[in-house]
């Protein structure tokens, strides 16, 4: 894993779409946002976080594609999957500054900014705008969750992969077969057979 040295114009870019995603801000505080940003380039099948490492900031993917997993009697179980321009952490950890039970890896090469929690948590205490930004990062890394687990309680394997397919059709071009089939909680076979049966509105 390596730095990589980004020109401020990059990191005002970031800066400038979190802003407009999650809080309106002044220059003043986009300069703080753009100041404190990280960025890591990771190879594909780099780990981004292993278990036991502890999460310290939100990371937002600017390129490539990354996958959360944990271990469950010795298999790999894909809980996130994200793609440019979306959030990932692992929640409890960042929370409670504890080893990750979670994975966070690179499935293809790819550029992460990491927005550190103590520097974010600083300027929030100064910055109404700021706290605004990390409130909402959180609400929709939670409401995501929720989403998450609802599609894997509620709905048939067909409608969770009818939903997976409108929501995010391009993973099925990025990302192992066998990881959206753990993400969806189904046997690479259910997959399979849902595939070639589901019609696609």
């Amino acid at each position: 894993m390596k730095r990589i040295q980004m020109t401020l114009s990059s990191k005002r870019d970031v800066a400038r779409e979190l802003a407009r995603r999650y809080s309106t801000m002044t220059f003043e505080e986009l300069d703080q946002l753009e100041d404190m940003i990280v960025a890591t380039r990771y190879r594909k099948g780099e780990m981004i976080i292993d278990e036991g490492e502890i999460c310290t900031g939100p990371l937002w993917v600017e390129s490539g594609l990354v996958r959360v997993f944990y271990m469950k009697n010795g298999k790999e179980i894909t809980e996130h999957l994200a793609t440019e321009q979306h959030i990932v952490m692992s929640i409890e950890s960042l929370f409670y500054e504890k080893p990750s039970s979670l994975y966070i890896e690179a499935l293809e090469n790819s550029i992460i900014y990491e927005l550190p929690k103590e520097r974010l948590e600083e300027a929030a205490m100064h910055s109404v705008n700021i706290q605004m930004l990390y409130r909402k990062i959180l609400e929709e890394s939670l409401i995501n969750s929720q989403r998450y687990a609802d599609l894997i309680r509620f709905e048939s394997a067909a409608e969770k992969y009818k939903r997976l397919m409108k929501q995010q059709p391009e993973l099925f071009l990025r990302v192992p077969l066998t990881y959206i089939a753990s993400y969806l909680q189904m046997t690479p076979e259910t997959l399979s057979r849902v595939r070639s049966s589901v019609i696609i509105d």
